[in-house]
């Protein structure tokens, strides 16, 4: 656990750091794969909530179809190389970004079972 603890404070450091130079943009490539399940939650919660306080653009790399539509409000899926895009998802959801409440809304399942079937072509 503390290895966990450890590793939450280097991220938010980090991020804190990046944010201090005022970038336009920012790139996030696979920021929380190091990360349990629990922790992934929390932490991916905190840093969507200051992106979207400081109003930035960012371009989040990662393996997890729940984490790009929980968080993203444009989902691109690139097909295996060399890479070409396969798709481009708008997403909408009506309420707040959080990970739990965000799987329980209605279009949750299409947006996943869209960008699945995507992968897998």
């Amino acid at each position: 656990m503390e290895h966990i603890n450890c590793l939450l404070m280097n991220q938010g450091v980090a991020l804190i750091r990046t944010l201090a130079i005022k970038p336009d943009i920012l790139l996030l490539d696979e920021a929380f794969s190091a990360l349990d399940s629990q922790s992934r939650i929390k932490v991916s919660k905190d840093v969507y909530d200051i992106i979207k306080n400081e109003n930035k653009t960012v371009i989040m790399v990662t393996h997890s179809i729940d984490e790009a539509i929980t968080f993203s409000d444009k989902v691109i899926v690139l097909s295996k190389r060399p890479s070409k895009i396969v798709n481009i998802y708008k997403i909408n959801f009506n309420g707040e970004r959080d990970y739990l409440k965000t799987k329980k809304e209605d279009n949750y399942n299409t947006y996943y079972d869209m960008i699945w079937s995507d992968l897998n072509e």
